[in-house]
């Protein structure tokens, strides 16, 4: 069989496979903990599958119209007003398949056959294969543990070619939870706008930032450049719902129309069940958001202290999101030449999964989710620490 030559850059999600392999292995009945995925293990708030239920009842089980219902696209709207106090209307929002769909989207309305995307470093492992599969070029720029794992403008510029048209800027990061100040965005911000660079703004984990910080949204930005920016957020990481596959999109009404067509042409809309409870999610209160966020603090500065007592093994203290990425390359040796051999070897001595720093283009480190309950978090990392310090 013959495929598409645009496949020959996509490999398969890291995160999904080696979860997977713990699935597997969870099956044969060995007792194995996934610190790979980040699904909270929270369940979906009462009021919002309360919401779902009643539109079952309801017989609300139809196509709906593409960008999703009017209700979900006013509250995708007041959700910017309430959040961050800035107006944005309906019909600069479009709901998606989840924020990989929003996403995708985006690089085939925007990308032509060579453009270039600049990618910060460690970068969520889809963002290439995206790419790639619109035929753009992902250009990554490497920021450093040392850095906070953040760029700097200067590191932009020099990754910067005539070819560059997009700026991929995830803030907090998957997967290092780096939060860029509101002073450092805006630098970045103002050198993309200066070089005619279309900005895309993955937002998913804003509202899991960590205290003293509170959330940050470019829809302010947005606002006064609605032609040169695009929002991504959703509702799996801040509201527990991942399986419910909601996402959404703010632009300017001529990319939504464009993105609009696409969606059209492509999925159709998003599940009506799952549209009536994001409606429920974005408009209702936001308590059980807070009491998430501050479980996530709470295993974030357990977890911390524990990685960074590891001698060896460097971990900026993230700010948002639920994960860690240490560098561990000093603990490299011929039994664990790279990260993907101290991942296999996690899995099989410490029955932890992990996943490689190689997926996410920073082949020193790994990725911990810490989106799993303070015992089994703690005894995981216990179990990872013996393997790899020995003690």
């Amino acid at each position: 069989m013959q495929f598409s030559d645009r496949l020959a850059n996509i490999k398969p999600s890291a995160t999904l496979t080696i979860n997977a392999k713990a699935l597997e292995l969870k099956a044969q009945g060995i007792d194995v903990t996934s610190l790979a995925v980040g699904e909270p293990n929270f369940s979906t708030p009462e009021h919002v599958r309360d919401a779902a239920k009643r539109a079952i009842d309801e017989g609300f089980t139809r196509y709906t119209a593409v960008p999703g219902i009017s209700a979900l696209r006013e509250a995708i709207a007041e959700y910017f007003r309430r959040s961050y106090g800035v107006e944005v209307t309906p019909d600069c929002t479009i709901a998606s398949n989840g924020g990989k769909q929003s996403l995708y989207n985006l690089f085939l309305a925007l990308l032509n056959p060579g453009d270039e995307v600049l990618v910060p470093a460690p970068y969520w492992v889809s963002y290439p294969a995206m790419i790639y599969l619109n035929e753009g070029v992902p250009v990554p720029v490497k920021a450093t543990a040392a850095a906070g794992f953040k760029l700097t403008v200067e590191q932009l510029e020099a990754a910067r070619t005539p070819k560059t048209k997009i700026l991929l800027f995830n803030s907090p990061s998957n997967p290092t939870g780096a939060l860029y100040s509101e002073e450092e965005r805006d630098a970045i911000v103002r050198w993309a706008l200066d070089r005619g660079l279309f900005i895309i703004a993955d937002e998913i984990y804003d509202q899991l930032v960590y205290d003293p910080h509170k959330p940050l949204s470019l829809v302010g930005w947005w606002k006064q450049y609605p032609d040169r920016i695009a929002i991504i957020n959703g509702l799996a990481k801040s509201f527990a719902m991942t399986g419910w596959r909601v996402g959404y999109t703010v632009a300017h009404p001529d990319l939504i129309k464009k993105l609009s067509q696409i969606t059209g042409q492509t999925t159709a809309n998003i599940c009506s069940i799952s549209q009536k409870a994001a409606v429920a999610a974005l408009t209702g209160p936001y308590d059980c958001v807070e009491s998430m966020r501050l479980a996530f603090q709470k295993r974030r500065d357990m977890a911390w202290q524990e990685l960074a007592s590891w001698p060896g093994v460097a971990c900026p203290k993230p700010e948002g999101a639920f994960y860690l990425f240490a560098d561990i390359s000093a603990l490299y040796n011929d039994a664990m030449p790279d990260a993907t051999a101290v991942c296999t070897r996690l899995l099989s001595e410490a029955k932890v999964a992990a996943v490689p720093g190689d997926a996410f283009g920073a082949p020193e480190g790994l990725r911990f989710s810490y989106a799993v309950a303070d015992d089994v978090l703690m005894d995981a990392l216990e179990r990872v620490r013996k393997v790899l310090i020995g003690k």
